[in-house]
């Protein structure tokens, strides 16, 4: 556990493991443990596992910079150049999922193989976002759980409802990418579930956007569900990364 100085904060993050660098990024209102916590220790038996508590996530404290994808990506290409990492596999789940796209995007060279899990990067102008029936959305367990993870390592605990509308706000009004997708060159597999946030034709028009990626989708699986199914995610994520 450690932290870093990066763009003006101290940004925090956990390593486990050794071998190929793989960079971990979480959800929105999520940290490292209520993430990834079933993937970890895995991951971590053959790869060097870099996860990384965002801008007022957990660990990290929260700053006045205001707080967008593209800052958080250039964050986390920071910390890269701190740890002199010149190349990185990429996993991001949500907002994570956001982050990682972002990084492939404006620092290609900088990321070998990505995996993005359960994030809506394609927003055509137009499009509606799709109704969500309760069996869609996270519980008030979830919701329960992101707070109790945020009270027990945050600096300020009572900013947690004010860093969620901060965090909400941007993952709301983020306008999406195509062409920038349409010109993504790193290898790329998404993850989704069969009853995650995007519906399915909207999972497919993203998929064939992309010129060189793999499609995995879960079945009886909702978004906060995805990383949950950890023996089908490391099964898949493993599969990709160690292949040619």
């Amino acid at each position: 556990m450690a932290y870093a100085p990066v763009n003006g904060q101290s940004l925090y993050y956990e390593t486990l493991g050794s071998g190929p660098p793989l960079v971990l990024l979480h959800g929105g209102l999520m940290t490292i443990g209520l993430n990834f916590g079933l993937l970890l220790e895995p991951l971590a038996e053959s790869r060097q596992v870099i996860a990384v508590e965002l801008q007022g996530h957990g660990h990290t404290a929260d700053t006045d910079r205001v707080m967008t994808i593209a800052a958080l990506a250039s964050d986390v290409i920071t910390l890269l150049d701190v740890l002199g990492l010149d190349k990185a596999d990429v996993f991001g789940f949500s907002l994570g999922g956001l982050v990682a796209y972002a990084i492939a995007i404006d620092a290609p060279d900088r990321v070998r193989k990505l995996i993005v899990a359960s994030a809506d990067a394609h927003r055509p102008p137009g499009r509606e976002s799709a109704p969500l029936d309760d069996d869609r959305m996270p519980t008030m367990d979830d919701f329960t759980s992101m707070r109790d993870a945020y009270d027990a390592v945050a600096p300020d605990p009572a900013h947690f409802d004010e860093f969620a509308a901060r965090a909400t706000a941007m993952l709301h009004e983020f306008p999406g990418w195509t062409e920038e997708l349409r010109s993504l060159k790193v290898p790329t597999m998404l993850i989704f579930g069969d009853r995650d946030f995007s519906p399915l034709p909207d999972i497919v028009e993203l998929f064939h956007l992309l010129p060189n990626a793999q499609l995995a989708v879960l079945p009886g699986t909702t978004h906060m569900g995805v990383t949950r199914r950890d023996r089908e995610v490391l099964a898949l994520i493993t599969s990709f990364l160690d292949g040619s």
